[in-house]
């Protein structure tokens, strides 16, 4: 029975970091309620293997990734969305493996941006926008080529969090 109530957690939390990921390149959003949705849920996969001192050490990890997320945002490296994102990953994630999280969403982040910035990854991002409108293509566009940094989060979540269930 966990261990089905776990399978149903991951499936969603997959499914769930792949729409936060679609929403931020189409709308440079991630939605409150996704986030929402994932908090909600990380109770089930953690019924799985029920341990005070593990659900603990996620809360704790998720609260310092949001308060480092929270300085880059009011710096304006992050978007608020992106940090609320990365601080739910890191709840599911546990301690032990957010250091891995961090590292990887970085890679993927630094990867992503490059792509973005080629002609084919510059193409798809406004393929993917052409449904918003012209006053909100234009606030999204500004100078700087704006990065869904939900997209690198979202796959460095996936990645962290399915694989030590394939061992």
């Amino acid at each position: 029975m966990a261990l089905e109530l776990q399978f149903v957690a991951l499936a969603g939390f997959g499914g769930l970091m792949l729409v936060a990921a679609f929403e931020d390149l189409r709308r440079l959003i991630i939605p409150n309620p996704l986030i929402l949705a994932l908090c909600l849920m990380w109770p089930l996969y953690l019924a799985a293997a029920p341990s005070l001192y593990g659900a603990l050490g996620a809360l704790g990890s998720a609260v310092g990734v949001f308060i480092a997320g929270a300085f880059c945002f009011s710096r304006g490296w992050l978007g608020g969305g992106d940090v609320k994102l990365l601080a739910v990953a890191t709840l599911w994630a546990g301690p032990s493996a957010t250091p891995a999280l961090l590292l990887l969403t970085g890679i993927l982040g630094g990867v992503l941006a490059l792509f973005l910035l080629m002609p084919p990854g510059a193409y798809i991002a406004t393929l993917a926008r052409a449904k918003l409108g012209p006053s909100d293509l234009a606030a999204s566009q500004g100078l700087a080529t704006p990065v869904p940094y939900g997209i690198a989060i979202a796959g460095a979540a996936v990645i962290v969090v399915f694989l030590p269930h394939f061992h």
